[in-house]
């Protein structure tokens, strides 16, 4: 069975590569969030904003640029009213002065702090011995630039230009008190695939369903390299700073609400820049994700979801979606249908994601195979389940264990795998596989993954997605 929910990608406008490697939209968390687009292409992604190193990229085309002549004269008066406050962001490599990657940003104090995302300028907080941050105006000014501050959870970061002596121009916060109205115009602002900066017009549309932390749902185009930038009204104040896109649609964007950036702002404001490598930071805001994720899911009912006499566990509708298949028609004589699920959890963890959740369901019932050959393909469905054996540079190999329980009214046969971060001390990616065992024609394989979580609220996780599977016989 599958691991993972077929959730429809997403993609972050990451910051862009060169461009005879630019690729368009990255993946971004969240949606899909996503950090600065790499230079070389990666595979593409899934949900939350730019596309991130861990985030997957998208492999649509590059979107060519609008003619000013076909702006409206709104989009070219809030052009011309922000152009000074933009900045391109770019990480060097150290030793070669070659540049990484690319993304957005714009002042917000005189004393020239930037906000950016934070899969933008992620290296910068985890590698800053090998990648140095550089800002480009549009008039082509250059300066270094240093970290302050980041936000996971959000994918925000806070810039401050260095040995800058003349007071930034400086684009203001729309007040949180001024709500948004449905179908209200928003300009976009970046620099797509490091070809110019730019103005896209589009809408607001509401907070997005199911996304775990608030993002704006613009109805306008991002393209790879604006991560980072902003989103403004029609008085050029920001309302939102650009995060990710869908790669399945068209003009379906994403921003990150403003509030959040004022927040980090405030925080950055008075913090001494980031040095050393940060994971500890990363850890501790990592480690509050898990457990805002942990207490969502289990003051969240699962709901039951009927196959047959089997009932097994979806999660609540505000929490994720899913999808499902019917009989499938490879398999004749075998009735088999099949159901996946994903949080909208995933968040940037510098070049990968972490933080999401997925469960997968397959339901067998096969009267006419009889119970030897039934119980030969049902256990090969279950050894064929795939893991980090290996291991890689991020986590270490599975270790697993494997037992049989009966959590309700449905014995189970249950594998349990953890795989540490290696840089995240105390996170890992959970896999729960679990069969039962109570029918000779007839299972359920179940399959929870969770990424990102803290071992005691792994273990909580998994004792509440079994006990929810329940056996209801025919009266």
């Amino acid at each position: 069975m599958s691991a993972h929910a077929q959730n429809a990608p997403v993609a972050p406008p990451a910051p862009t590569a060169p461009a005879s490697t630019a690729r368009p939209a990255g993946g971004l968390p969240p949606l899909a969030p996503g950090p600065a687009a790499p230079a070389a292409p990666t595979a593409p992604s899934a949900p939350g904003g730019e596309a991130t190193g861990s985030a997957d990229p998208s492999t649509a085309g590059a979107a060519v640029p609008v003619p000013a002549t076909a702006l409206s004269r709104d989009a070219r008066r809030i052009y011309e009213l922000s152009r000074d406050k933009l900045v391109q962001i770019r990480t060097l490599l150290r030793n070669a002065d070659t540049q990484a990657s690319i993304g957005s940003g714009f002042f917000v104090s005189a004393d020239g702090l930037i906000v950016t995302n934070f899969h933008v300028a992620s290296q910068l907080a985890l590698e800053p011995e090998r990648y140095r941050g550089v800002y480009v105006t549009m008039e082509g000014q250059e300066g270094d630039v240093e970290l302050l501050a980041f936000d996971v959870q959000h994918d925000l970061a806070v810039l401050r230009t260095k040995a800058r002596t003349a007071a930034a121009p400086v684009l203001s916060f729309r007040p949180a008190t001024e709500a948004l109205a449905q179908g209200e115009r928003i300009y976009s602002l970046g620099n797509p695939l490091d070809i110019g900066f730019a103005v896209t017009e589009g809408t607001y549309n509401g907070l997005v369903r199911r996304s775990f932390y608030p993002r704006i749902f613009f109805g306008g185009t991002l393209n790879p390299g604006m991560s980072g930038g902003p989103a403004v009204d029609d008085a050029g104040r920001v309302l939102g700073i650009n995060v990710a896109k869908r790669l399945d649609g068209e003009q379906v964007s994403f921003l990150i609400p403003a509030e959040f950036a004022q927040a980090l702002v405030q925080r950055a404001a008075a913090a001494e820049p980031i040095t050393q490598p940060a994971f500890g930071e990363m850890t501790r805001q990592l480690t509050g994700h898990q457990q805002l994720l942990t207490d969502r899911f289990l003051k969240a009912p699962f709901r039951e979801q009927r196959h047959g006499n089997y009932r097994v566990p979806v999660p609540d509708d505000a929490l994720a979606r899913c999808w499902g298949s019917g009989r499938d028609p490879a398999f004749p004589g075998l009735n088999l249908e099949r159901t996946q699920c994903r949080a909208d959890s995933d968040v940037v963890a510098g070049d990968f994601n972490t933080g999401a959740v997925r469960l997968a369901y397959e339901t067998y019932n096969a009267p006419t195979l009889g119970a030897a050959r039934f119980g030969r393909m049902y256990s090969q469905s279950f050894a064929n389940e795939q893991f980090l054996r290996r291991g890689n540079r991020h986590q270490t190999a599975v270790d697993c264990s494997e037992r049989y329980v009966d959590p309700g009214s449905l014995p189970m046969r249950v594998v349990i795998c953890m795989s540490a971060y290696r840089k995240l001390p105390g996170l890992y990616t959970m896999t729960v596989l679990a069969a039962s065992t109570n029918q000779p024609t007839q299972g359920v394989l179940g399959r929870l993954d969770v990424q990102g979580i803290a071992f005691d609220n792994g273990m909580k996780l998994a004792s509440h997605y079994l006990k929810a599977f329940r056996w209801e016989a025919a009266p």
